[in-house]
């Protein structure tokens, strides 16, 4: 988890009740547009490349998702919730295709297999958010 954010999260006027919940969501997309972004690029080096491409595309789309995902959820005033659902959902579902193909690549390549469990967690992440809000 990022050291500054709960502080900010807590300092928001109207600091939310799921806290937890929120940090957990953001710090988690955060982690895994990271792990996505080097992910493909770790794909680029491999010999079989023409091979990863699906699993390139994916990791970007991803990572890419992940990142707004948290920008979204960490604004806290007055959110759109049909907006805020519909993005933790496009994100969840980002997650779970990322995680599936990292998933078929995960025996051969280590960042495949860090990359899938970094996309599951992601998805645990924001589907905890969704089930607490109101």
């Amino acid at each position: 988890m990022t050291q500054h954010l709960p502080a900010m999260l807590q300092s928001q006027p109207h600091h939310p009740s799921a806290q937890p919940v929120i940090e957990r969501c953001i710090a988690s997309c955060l982690d895994c547009a990271a792990v996505c972004t080097s992910c493909a690029d770790a794909c680029l080096s491999e010999t079989n490349v023409a091979e990863m491409v699906a699993c390139i595309r994916l990791d970007l789309d991803c990572a890419d998702l992940c990142g707004a995902t948290a920008r979204s959820v960490g604004r806290l005033t007055k959110p759109n919730k049909a907006s805020m659902a519909a993005t933790l959902q496009a994100c969840i579902a980002a997650c779970e295709a990322c995680a599936a193909e990292c998933g078929r690549h995960a025996g051969m390549h280590a960042h495949c297999r860090i990359c899938a469990e970094s996309c599951r967690a992601c998805a645990a992440a924001c589907q905890a958010l969704l089930d607490v809000m109101p």
